[in-house]
């Protein structure tokens, strides 16, 4: 029996900062040797940040990232560290982890270093190239699957989806190399059910080779992803025996019992010139046990329910975005409506109050129920408000354009001019101070584009870009009622909770003047856009034909506003954004029936 204390760092790596990261990584190092760790983890790509995209076509950046690694390593002495990183194709150890016929891309690499050198790497076999992930414009694959050798342990290093593939390079270290310890390291963004579907894949790779599972998971927001750390370590029956924690920053130790089991052989590859597709590198090592106190048992904490993973997803995104952004406060429209409400109680948990101005522009057409319903919210966030009427500036344009506007009736086009007053008010104030406006349409508004181009969707950050309406209110009442220690208590006023949603640009508005009732849209939205459904489908499943026809076509000739609207928080499986991407100018009509 060998006793391996493994030490997983949940660690929030900043895009191109890669003397930030290179720091941060040395204090995590020095931590896990303070605690007598034998192996320490960091997330994919640690080192440079994931996901790093065009910079990884600048050679001084793949130079500086060889720079940086090369000093982690010196760093490592009395312990072996897996680090996340980028290798240049022409910088490549012994058994290098890449077909040597493809050179014309770097590597997506873990590191193995150890006592003060750069003992081997594994590069990434399967490059992801669907949603969000644009892997194979930046590296080459990996082809081979080393195992590291310390003492007694048999560890086999991959990266984040090559675990996903049963039959993929797990299955090659722990059959042919004799792993007893995988450690996979994650750059893995978070989405609803996320969460279960790892742990359940996890759980079905370690039974499968009865073999111990470490999965590392990087933390933090970058631009519209956010990584929701849930590290886990599962046992050879499936059994979870640690977690890291969700969304914030994590430092996971945990020992892990060995069973000394017979080396497997390991054929050599039978072509000329090529190294084997599994081979072991030996790792100089003498493990700590025996000058170390055993850890006391730790609870391992229950996963999220998905309401509260959803909300501190959105918290960790906003507060990433500002921070790393380097902005220090917020504007938000606040209307007295349940988007704007919910999208400024997130902005709060994530940054404080003092971070966070509302901004209430009231037309003719504003009730005196959100009047109020504003200043109470404000209140209860402890937020500034500013007040900023738009009613003459409103009547200004109105006369300006009486003369080109003679003879035609009002319609959305004065509804809009509102909206766009608005936006300008807002951007006004954030050239003046330096404030990023955070804008609060959702995912159902963004979806059918009800929302107005240059007013209600200028700003720099969309918060709730990604959440249907029926998940605003649920998400809202789930933030009024919250009772735990991470967030101070916040009610949203109740009347924003059960008032009809309206725009309020003209008399007697409600959004279902134009909309088919969000119960409905939101259901029609999910089967069209998350899941490529047909219409027919739909009309199956018990939706009406017309509504079906008409939420689709919506959908389709929004396009062209969702590609001018700021970047925003994805938490569906498939967002608006790099999730899908159609093209505007596009006369493929046959899915509508037509």
């Amino acid at each position: 029996m060998t006793t391996l204390r493994l030490a997983m760092v949940q660690m929030n790596s900043l895009v191109g900062d890669l003397r930030g990261n290179a720091h941060a990584i040395e204090g995590w190092l020095k931590e896990a040797k303070q605690a007598k760790a034998d192996v320490v983890v960091f997330p994919e790509l640690a080192l440079p940040g994931y996901p790093p995209e065009d910079l990884l076509l600048l050679t001084e950046f793949l130079r500086e990232i060889r720079h940086y690694s090369t000093k982690l390593a010196k760093k490592t002495r009395g312990i072996m560290a897996v680090i996340g990183s980028v290798d240049e194709a022409s910088v490549r150890p012994t058994f290098s982890s890449v077909d040597p016929s493809s050179c014309s891309k770097p590597l997506n690499v873990a590191w193995i270093m150890a006592d003060g050198h750069i003992r081997g790497s594994y590069a990434k076999h399967k490059l992801p190239n669907y949603g969000v992930f644009d892997e194979q414009r930046y590296f080459q694959a990996g082809h081979t699957a080393p195992v590291f050798c310390l003492g007694k342990a048999t560890v086999g290093v991959n990266i984040c989806e090559d675990i996903w593939f049963a039959n993929g390079p797990v299955r090659d270290q722990a059959v042919r190399g004799g792993a007893n310890l995988v450690l996979n390291i994650n750059a893995s963004p978070y989405h609803t059910g996320k969460t279960h579907e790892r742990q359940e894949m996890l759980a079905s790779r370690a039974k499968a080779h009865r073999i111990f599972v470490s999965y590392t998971n990087m933390v933090g927001g970058q631009d519209e992803l956010v990584f929701d750390g849930n590290s886990l370590v599962v046992d050879p029956t499936g059994k979870v025996i640690a977690r890291g924690k969700p969304f914030e920053e994590d430092f996971l130790l945990v020992d892990i019992t060995l069973t000394d089991l017979p080396r497997r052989p390991v054929r050599a590859n039978s072509s000329l010139g090529k190294p084997p597709r599994v081979f072991r590198v030996d790792v100089p090592w003498k493990f700590s046990s025996i000058s170390r106190v055993a850890l006391e048992p730790s609870t391992i904490l229950p996963p999220l329910q998905e309401t509260e993973e959803i909300y501190r997803a959105l918290v960790l995104g906003v507060a990433d975005y500002v921070r790393k952004n380097q902005f220090s406060r917020v504007l938000i429209g606040i209307s007295g409506g349940i988007d704007s409400a919910l999208t400024a109680a997130i902005a709060r948990d994530a940054l404080g109050a003092s971070q966070v101005v509302g901004v209430m522009m009231p037309s003719r057409y504003t009730s005196t129920e959100s009047l109020q319903d504003s200043k109470a919210l404000a209140k209860n966030l402890g937020i500034r408000l500013l007040h900023l009427p738009i009613s003459k500036l409103f009547q200004t344009y109105l006369q300006l354009l009486e003369k080109p506007f003679f003879g035609l009736a009002p319609d959305v086009t004065e509804e809009n001019l509102q909206a766009r007053i608005r936006g300008t008010l807002l951007m006004a104030l954030s050239n003046k101070f330096g404030d990023l406006v955070l804008t609060t349409g959702n995912k159902s508004e963004m979806s059918v584009g009800y929302a107005t181009l240059y007013g209600d969707m200028a700003g720099g950050f969309a918060v709730i870009k990604d959440v249907p309406k029926t998940l605003v209110y649920q998400l809202a009442r789930w933030r009024s009622r919250y009772k735990g220690s991470l967030f101070d208590r916040v009610v949203i006023p109740e009347r924003i909770h059960t008032r009809a949603p309206s725009a309020e640009l003209k008399p007697e508005q409600t959004d279902q003047d134009t909309l088919p009732p969000y119960s409905i849209l939101d259901g029609i939205l999910e089967a069209y856009v998350e899941e490529n459904q047909s219409p027919s489908s739909m009309v199956r499943s018990g939706y009406a034909s017309k509504v079906v026809h008409q939420v689709m076509r919506m959908v389709d000739m929004s396009e062209y506003k969702r590609r001018q609207s700021p970047v925003g928080i994805k938490i569906s499986p498939r967002a608006l954004g790099k999730d899908r991407r159609m093209p505007i100018t596009n006369r493929y009509t046959s899915r509508v029936g037509r």
